[in-house]
C-alpha cells in the first residue's frame, strides 16, 4: 500500500512544504505499484489537481526496478528531471541514478560547430556572431543541451549547423567521438535505473531498432507515459515516412563544407550542389497559394507538380553521380553519398502514391516543406512492441477517457488487455467554476462574427480585469479577436505569434490584468495558478478540419471497415481537445473562475451532451449576467 507516502503525516509531507493530501493520488499510486508488480498495461484518467506526477513517481522509485519516464514535450521532461524527481530523491531517501536523454538535435554536435567555425565564409554576420557565442559557453560544458543557451537555440538557421541528424552524424568514425555530447547522454541512460525521456524519442527509438541499429532508451521493466493522450498522433508520425526541403538544404549544406575542406579540385561537386539547392527552393515556392497542409496525392498527379518534381528528381541523381567520383576521398562526402542514396528511395515513396493504408499529405512552413506519408493503424505495430517487452505500461493523462471510458484510446493504440481506473479532481468545481453556453451567439461564419460575439463578451472580460485566455480554433480567429479586443478594451492583449509561448505566459502572469489570445499551442500543457487567470473563453468546439489530410484519410478508412467516422475520428479527439483548454483555469484548490464556451452545438445537437459529460461536473449556465455576477462575487471575496 503506497498511502502511508500520500497520507497527512506521510513522508511527503515531512519532505514536500505545502504537500496536501489527495485520496486520488494515493489510489493511482497503488495502481500503478501494481501493475509494475504485474508487469501489467494500465490506462489512468486523472482529473487535474491530482498530483498525477508524484502518483507514478513514488512506486517508480520505490519497486527499485529500471524505469523509462516518457513525458510529452521536452518542457514537461526538463519540469520532471529538474524539479520533481529532485524533491522525491529527497523525499524518497533515493539514491539509484537518475538520467535524461533527449532526441539528437538538442545535443551540441561538436564536430559540426568546429567545422562551420573554421570554414566560415557564405555565413551571415548574426550567425557567425552566434557561432562565437556557442563556442565560448561550450567550453567545459557538460550536457551539450542546446536549451541551455537560451534565446540563441531558438534561431532555427543556426539549428542545423551545431547539432548533427541521423543522416549526418558520422558515428565512430567521427574525431570527437569521444567527447560527443549524445554519445554521453545515452551512455548515461543504458546505465540508469530511471531515464525521463519524450514520445518523440520513444518513437524515434522504435524505429532505430526496426532498421537494425541499437536502441537509444535502454529496456526497462516499467515504461510509464505521462501526458498519453498524445501517443496515436506522435506514433503515426514516427511509422511514417518524410521527405523534406530541410533534409536536401541540410545535405547541400554538408556538400559545400566537404567541397571546401577536402575537395577543391571537384568544382563540378560545389555546381551541382548549389542547382539541387536552387531546385528545391523552387519547389517551395510551387506551394504558394496552397494551405500550409493538405492532401499530396491529386497535387502529386498534377502535371505542374510532376515535371518539378521530375526535375528535382534529376538534379538528386547528378549530385549523386558526382558524389560517386569523390567517394574514400572525404568522411563527409562519403556520409552525403549514403544520406542522399536514402533520400532518393524516400522521395520515390513518396511519390508512389498509389499505395493503401497510408494518408500521403503535405505540409508547408515559411522557408520549407515536407511529403508525409501516415499509416493510418499503428495499432498492430505497437501492440506487439507491448507483447514483445515484458515489462509493466502505464498511460496517464487529465484527457485520456471519452464519455467515461478509455475504448477510443485502447483502440488507437492496440492495448488489449489493459486495466483502468479513472480519478476525478479533487477540485471542488460546484464552488470554484462556472460553465456558460450563452445565447444569441453569431454563428462562426457569419460576417463580423467576432465584432457580435465581442459585444457580449467585452462586458465579462472588462469586469473580470482581463486575466483571460481566448482560446480560438484557427490562426485567422486569433487575428480578428485580438484587433476587436484592442479596439474595446485598454487591458494588455497578448497574441500568440507576437513572442515565443514562454515570453507571452511571463508577460501574462507579470501583467496580471492580461488577455492572451492563442490556438491549439495553448490549449494543453500550459499552467497558469492563481489570480492572473480566472476567465477561459472557447470560441468553438475544437473539431479538427474536415480537409485535414491525415483526418480525412482515417475517415475513410473508418468508413471502408463499417464504421463512423465523424462518432469514431472526429468526435473523440474534439472531446478530449475540449477537456484540455478547459482543463487550463483550475489549477488549484484556491482558483475560482468561468469558461464560457461560445458553441450553441453544445446545446442543440445530441452529441452535445458527450462534450458535458466529458467536462468537470460544473453549474451551467446560459445567462452572461450569470457570469458577470459570478465575477463580481469573486472579486468581492479575493
Amino acid at each position: 500500500m503506497k498511502q502511508q507516502y500520500f497520507a497527512k503525516d506521510g513522508l511527503l509531507s515531512k519532505a514536500i512544504d505545502g504537500f496536501s493530501p489527495r485520496p486520488q493520488q494515493g489510489e493511482m499510486a497503488n495502481a500503478v505499484a501494481q501493475a509494475i508488480d504485474d508487469r501489467g498495461s494500465l490506462l489512468v484518467e486523472a482529473g487535474t489537481g491530482t498530483g498525477k506526477t508524484f502518483a507514478y513517481l513514488v512506486p517508480a522509485m520505490d519497486s527499485g526496478k529500471k524505469i523509462v519516464i516518457s513525458t510529452g514535450s521536452k518542457a514537461l521532461q526538463d519540469q520532471l528531471f529538474t524539479k520533481d524527481l529532485p524533491r522525491m530523491q529527497k523525499a524518497l531517501k533515493y539514491n539509484q541514478s537518475i538520467a535524461l536523454l533527449k532526441g539528437r538535435a538538442n545535443y551540441l554536435c561538436i564536430e559540426r560547430l568546429n567545422s562551420f567555425s573554421h570554414y566560415s565564409s557564405g555565413q551571415d554576420r548574426a550567425t557567425l556572431a552566434e557561432l562565437v557565442k556557442i563556442k565560448s559557453w561550450a567550453q567545459g560544458e557538460e550536457s551539450g543541451d542546446i536549451s541551455d543557451l537560451g534565446p540563441v537555440a531558438e534561431r532555427a538557421d543556426v539549428f542545423p549547423l551545431i547539432t548533427s541528424t541521423n543522416d549526418n552524424c558520422l558515428g565512430r568514425d567521427c574525431p570527437s567521438y569521444k567527447e560527443c555530447y549524445l554519445v554521453k547522454a545515452r551512455n548515461r541512460a543504458m546505465e540508469a535505473d530511471l531515464v525521463v525521456v519524450n514520445h518523440h524519442l520513444f518513437f524515434a527509438d522504435m524505429v532505430v531498432k526496426e532498421t537494425g541499429f541499437g536502441e537509444l532508451i535502454p529496456e526497462a521493466d516499467a515504461f510509464i507515459f505521462d501526458e498519453a493522450h498524445q501517443l496515436p498522433d506522435i506514433a503515426a508520425s514516427y511509422f511514417g515516412q518524410h521527405f523534406s526541403s530541410r533534409q536536401i538544404l541540410d545535405l547541400c549544406n554538408d556538400i559545400e563544407l566537404s567541397y571546401k575542406t577536402d575537395l577543391r579540385d571537384m568544382a563540378q561537386l560545389q555546381k551541382a550542389s548549389q542547382k539541387l539547392e536552387r531546385r528545391i527552393r523552387q519547389c517551395r515556392l510551387a506551394f504558394e497559394g496552397l494551405r500550409d497542409r493538405g492532401e499530396w496525392r491529386p497535387l502529386a498527379k498534377q502535371k505542374r507538380f510532376g515535371e518539378m518534381m521530375q526535375d528535382l528528381r534529376e538534379d538528386m541523381d547528378f549530385v549523386y553521380q558526382v558524389l560517386k567520383l569523390a567517394l574514400s576521398r572525404s568522411e563527409l562526402a562519403d556520409s552525403c553519398f549514403e544520406r542522399l542514396a536514402k533520400m532518393r528511395g524516400l522521395f520515390d515513396k513518396v511519390m508512389d502514391v498509389d499505395t493503401t493504408g497510408f494518408s500521403y499529405w503535405y505540409e508547408t512552413t515559411r522557408q520549407h516543406f515536407t511529403l508525409n506519408i501516415t499509416p493510418l493503424n499503428i495499432a498492430e505495430r505497437f501492440n506487439s512492441e507491448v507483447e514483445d517487452r515484458n515489462a509493466a505500461w502505464v498511460f496517464t493523462s487529465a484527457t485520456l477517457a471519452v464519455d467515461g471510458n478509455f475504448q477510443h484510446f485502447q483502440t488507437q493504440m492496440g492495448l488489449k488487455d489493459a486495466s483502468s481506473m479513472l480519478l476525478d479532481s479533487p477540485f471542488d468545481y460546484q464552488k470554484q467554476a462556472l460553465l456558460c453556453v450563452p445565447r444569441y451567439l453569431p454563428e462562426t461564419k457569419q460576417h463580423n462574427a467576432e465584432q457580435l460575439m465581442l459585444d457580449q463578451l467585452a462586458p465579462v472580460i472588462e469586469a473580470n480585469g482581463g486575466r483571460c485566455f481566448f482560446l480560438c480554433t484557427s490562426h485567422r480567429m486569433i487575428q480578428k479577436v485580438a484587433a476587436e479586443l484592442r479596439q474595446r478594451t485598454e487591458l494588455l492583449v497578448l497574441v500568440q505569434g507576437e513572442a515565443g509561448k514562454q515570453e507571452l505566459l511571463n508577460e501574462f502572469v507579470e501583467d496580471g490584468n492580461a488577455v492572451l489570445v492563442a490556438t491549439s499551442t495553448f490549449w494543453e500543457g500550459v499552467d497558469v495558478p492563481g489570480k492572473a487567470l480566472s476567465c477561459v473563453i472557447i470560441d468553438k468546439l475544437p473539431f479538427a478540419a474536415p480537409d485535414d489530410p491525415l483526418l480525412k484519410a482515417k475517415s475513410e478508412d473508418c468508413r471502408l471497415r463499417g464504421g463512423d467516422p465523424f462518432r469514431q475520428v472526429y468526435l473523440p479527439q474534439a472531446v478530449i481537445s475540449l477537456k484540455q483548454g478547459v482543463g487550463r483555469l483550475i489549477r488549484t484548490q484556491a482558483d475560482h473562475g468561468v469558461v464560457i464556451i461560445c458553441d450553441n452545438r453544445l446545446v442543440n445537437r445530441e452529441y452535445g451532451s458527450l462534450f458535458i459529460s466529458s467536462l468537470p461536473a460544473m453549474p451551467r449556465t446560459r445567462e452572461l449576467s450569470k457570469v458577470l455576477e459570478f465575477v463580481k462575487k469573486d472579486a468581492e471575496e479575493t
